[in-house]
Order: C-alpha cells, then sequence, then structure tokens
C-alpha cells in the first residue's frame, strides 16, 4: 500500500468549493483519468454559470472533484473523478453523497447521470448508491474506435 493511501484514512478531507485557481489542478487529474477528458474551458464554464463545482481536499491535497447542475426539480451529476493515487478510499461516494444531499437540499426531486458500460467501477459504485439504469444515449462518449453509448441512470431523491 502507498504511503499517500495511509494517509488518505487519517488525513481531514474537506469537500469545498472549487475556485478559478484549482482548474489547472483539476484538469491535471481530469487528464490522467480519461482517454478524452473534459477541456480547461468546460471546467471554468462550469464555474461561470453556476454548477455545484466542489474539490476534494486532503489534507490540502486536490484528491479529485464533483460537478453537478441543478434545475426543474432535478440534479444532473456531470463529472466525478478522483486521482489514481486517492482511488478505493471512498472519496468518490462521499463527494456523491455530498452532492446527492446539496441535490435534495435544493428541493430536487431525483439525479440523473451517464456512465460508459465499460466504467464498471463507477457503475458499481452509482448502483450501490441507489442508482437505476432508465435507459441509453447512443453513440454518447467519444471513444478510441467510434462512439460508445451511455448508461443513463436515475435516482429518486
Amino acid at each position: 500500500m502507498s504511503s499517500v493511501k495511509q494517509e488518505v484514512e487519517f488525513a481531514s478531507v474537506e469537500i469545498r468549493p472549487m475556485h478559478e485557481l484549482d482548474v489547472p489542478a483539476i484538469v491535471v487529474i481530469e487528464r490522467a483519468a480519461y482517454q478524452f477528458p473534459w477541456s480547461e474551458g468546460i471546467f471554468r464554464d462550469c464555474l461561470r454559470v453556476g454548477y455545484v463545482c466542489r474539490v476534494i481536499d486532503v489534507g490540502g491535497d486536490m484528491a479529485g472533484y464533483g460537478i453537478m447542475s441543478t434545475g426543474a426539480g432535478e440534479a444532473h451529476i456531470l463529472n466525478v473523478c478522483v486521482a489514481d493515487e486517492y482511488r478505493g478510499r471512498g472519496l468518490a461516494r462521499r463527494v456523491l453523497a455530498y452532492l446527492l444531499e446539496r441535490a435534495r437540499a435544493a428541493g430536487m426531486h431525483e439525479a440523473f447521470l451517464e456512465v460508459r458500460p465499460s466504467n464498471t467501477t463507477a457503475a458499481r459504485l452509482y448502483h450501490s448508491m441507489g442508482f437505476e439504469q432508465v435507459g441509453v444515449r447512443r453513440g454518447y462518449y467519444q471513444a478510441t474506435v467510434g462512439r460508445e453509448d451511455a448508461a443513463v441512470l436515475r435516482r429518486v431523491l
């Protein structure tokens, strides 16, 4: 077990608002995690339009982030990502639970998200947190060859 993973178990974990100055570090995590990452501009736009943008701060280290939009009684989880060295420590579950609670507190009745069927780790997390598949978006994700479908998941809040 790496020393970073051991430290996560004991370090203080804070979910705090994302700031413009966080974006470069977030982009580094995003690019390391995804073959087709969001651009820096997308993160800046999420902040600009007022989405719920949070970072996972572990003892002053950027460990991940979560982004959600809300409106018309629905929340949409747009992006949840944890840096590789912090994975497997419950941080994605923690930020997702935080976002869902924020949605509930804002009067949202249900939450939606999309997940690649090939991302079995994320799909297991979402299902374990009460999300159920309600549809498929054909060709939603860019892929190495062509496009990949997205499973559309929903959870009643």
